[in-house]
């Protein structure tokens, strides 16, 4: 062969090689995957505290008497009295937290229950901490009716305890 000729056929060759190659199917090329990015986490919310729980205070007890100490306790519980007695009651409370202080309300409500008569009503802005007493009382130099007689103690202007007694 001469050549030229040998020049040509390897021309043809490479020409049908690169048409081959061109005129073949492309593939898809894939997207390129996103770069992952370094990002910091975000920080925690701080923890919400537990609500606190708030202290209460309750009325623990009652007495009626005719004397009181520095300590607000009737010297000698009773429930029947002279209609020239001094009566005293003493309320006793104790709050859910001995170390809190709870503000509240107390009262006292006297009726004279033979007439249906309120004689005295007394109510007072209290700051009760821990245990403790708080002392009302009533008094009628000209002295009180015989009869039955009931105090009711309220707390935040609700009647939580009474007792009744008499004078004779």
């Amino acid at each position: 062969m001469n050549r030229n000729a040998l020049t040509a056929a390897l021309l043809v060759a490479v020409l049908g090689t690169v048409a081959v190659t061109g005129c073949k199917k492309k593939e898809p090329v894939a997207p390129a995957a996103p770069m992952p990015t370094t990002t910091e986490p975000a920080p925690m919310p701080a923890p919400t505290p537990a609500p606190a729980t708030a202290a209460t205070a309750t009325v623990t007890g009652i007495d009626l008497g005719n004397t009181i100490g520095a300590d607000m306790k009737v010297g000698t519980p009773a429930t029947t009295f002279a209609p020239k007695d001094t009566i005293h009651v003493s309320v006793a409370t104790s709050t859910s937290d001995p170390a809190a202080s709870v503000p509240g309300k107390l009262g006292v409500r006297w009726t004279h229950l033979d007439s249906n008569q309120v004689v005295s009503e007394d109510t007072r802005d209290v700051t009760l901490t821990g245990t403790g007493n708080t002392e009302f009382h009533i008094a009628k130099p000209d002295g009180w009716p015989t009869g039955k007689y009931k105090v009711e103690v309220m707390q935040d202007g609700n009647v939580v305890q009474s007792r009744e007694f008499e004078i004779k």
